[in-house]
């Protein structure tokens, strides 16, 4: 039946996997979730040039208050998600691809994403 996986090591095949997969360029950068158990962090990278060319987490300055009076971690997760796609929006981001760096995509991950594409990024 084949041997036997721990969650972490199914999770770091699943993650090699997607990064296989998935590259970004300058037309069409990769957008990093990555989620700690009380912060989301939004990435999004040129893997041509090896550039990160925005950042935003649950933490920044920019966005704390509003993180504050959310209820919840899925509700900040599409706050967060929001404000990295407006701050795409001014860079002249419009296209990414997503990585979801092997996360499944539901809760604070298909949160962040939606709420991304109801900030103007397109996935």
């Amino acid at each position: 039946m084949g041997r036997l996986e721990n969650k972490n090591t199914r999770f770091e095949r699943v993650k090699r996997g997607l990064r296989k997969r998935i590259q970004g360029t300058t037309d069409r950068p990769r957008l990093v979730v990555y989620r700690s158990l009380k912060h989301i962090y939004g990435t999004i990278v040129d893997d041509s040039q090896g550039k990160t060319l925005i950042q935003l987490s649950s933490n920044s300055r920019e966005i704390i208050d509003q993180v504050k009076s959310a209820k919840g971690k899925t509700n900040v997760s599409k706050i967060v998600g929001i404000a990295l796609a407006r701050k795409a929006l001014e860079k002249d981001i419009q296209k990414v691809v997503l990585d979801r760096g092997g996360r499944l995509y539901h809760g604070r991950v298909k949160a962040f994403a939606d709420g991304a594409r109801e900030g103007g990024l397109k996935f």
